[in-house]
């Protein structure tokens, strides 16, 4: 067994990160400027938005966070989102996700500008996505490529299963993968709540990435030896153990699954890190006009 560590991949990557935006600012006198819009307190949204916020900083980025109480208005809110597109000054917008229910998501994300779109959730950078032309592809799908590439597993002609459909991740990672691309070139199937006999597909696959969002979903009767294995899961439980008072656990059942396979993300230390990459480097890209010019 060998660890896709997302700690290791990711730090190396922010160095390089850091020195292109060190030659924006040297060249046009500006940071690459991304934008987060915060609505509520939900605690799991404070503390991905705070570790974007970090990261930015950290490789040379001008960063900011528009807050609203969760009682803000949809109307509001797609205001802001469109003063956002306006101002020159910034590349990259992200509404952090979920939102309150009397605002529609789709709306908001609809409403930002597909050439600030660094979250890649826009019906056009997911459309140019598919036709594998230049685009912002949603950050955690982009960062899981970025780990396999960094580490140079083959996926060519290897079967690829894809457990969970969300639009954030499953879907489109199913079609990364079976794109004419290094990493992809794969056969994927994709599963889901839906599909009856999971276990039957999961035991075909040659990389298995899973996001479901369910704790130990895939346990080791449910992968063959040598499987390359992906775990987007991101689930906390309380704990009284830790010092944050909670602790997280994959989709996977890392300690048994682990033994069988050939590489393995860890949870955490793994996707989540690389989420950030992606983010950072579509963040960049829209700095450097390479999507949109």
């Amino acid at each position: 067994m060998n660890l896709l560590d997302g700690k290791y991949v990711s730090e190396k990557l922010k160095l390089e990160i850091a020195e292109e935006a060190a030659k924006i600012l040297a060249n046009t006198g500006r940071k690459p400027h991304l934008v987060a819009v915060l609505v509520g307190h939900d605690g799991g949204s404070e503390t991905y938005v705070a570790s974007k916020m970090k990261n930015c900083e950290a490789v040379g980025f001008k960063s900011s966070l528009v807050r609203y109480e969760s009682d803000v208005t949809e109307e509001e809110l797609l205001a802001k989102v469109a003063e956002l597109n306006a101002d020159a000054d910034i590349d990259g917008i992200i509404v952090q996700l979920p939102l309150p229910k009397h605002i529609d998501p789709e709306k908001v994300t609809e409403k930002i500008n597909p050439a600030k779109d660094v979250d890649g959730f826009h019906p056009v950078n997911l459309g140019r996505m598919q036709r594998n032309l230049p685009s912002f592809i949603p950050a955690t799908p982009y960062g899981i490529t970025l780990m396999l590439k960094e580490y140079g597993i083959d996926t060519a002609g290897k079967h690829c299963v894809v457990v969970g459909r969300s639009n954030i991740v499953g879907s489109p990672m199913s079609i990364l993968m079976a794109r004419n691309t290094q990493p992809g070139n794969c056969t994927v199937t994709i599963c889901h709540s839906r599909t009856p006999d999971i276990k039957k597909f999961t035991l075909d696959a040659d990389i298995l990435i899973v996001a479901i969002g369910k704790k130990n979903f895939i346990t080791a009767d449910m992968v063959k030896d040598g499987v390359v294995v992906i775990d987007v899961g991101m689930n906390r439980e309380t704990s009284t153990v830790t010092k944050s008072g909670y602790k997280l656990y994959g989709d996977v059942d890392f300690e048994n699954v682990a033994p069988k396979s050939s590489w393995i993300t860890p949870v955490p230390g793994g996707v989540g890190l690389m989420t950030i990459i992606g983010l950072l480097k579509n963040t960049l890209a829209s700095a450097n006009k390479e999507v949109y010019s």
